[in-house]
């Protein structure tokens, strides 16, 4: 599920409400170990655009 959250959330990161939506579904499905491993890819790859809600979203989830 991490490899197929990153994937989507390439696909949806034009538009912020689902991207932050699709984020969402993601925390949920992936195992709790790879809860860490999607933050930091997502800082890594989105923070400079999405920073409050990655932030946001793994606040509320995690």
């Amino acid at each position: 599920m991490f490899e197929l959250s990153k994937r989507i959330l390439e696909k949806v990161s034009f538009d912020k409400t689902l991207f932050r939506k699709e984020l969402t579904k993601a925390v949920k499905w992936v195992k709790p170990n790879e809860k860490t491993l999607l933050k930091v890819w997502c800082l890594a790859t989105f923070g400079h655009q999405y920073m409050e809600e990655i932030t946001e979203v793994f606040k509320n989830v995690g």
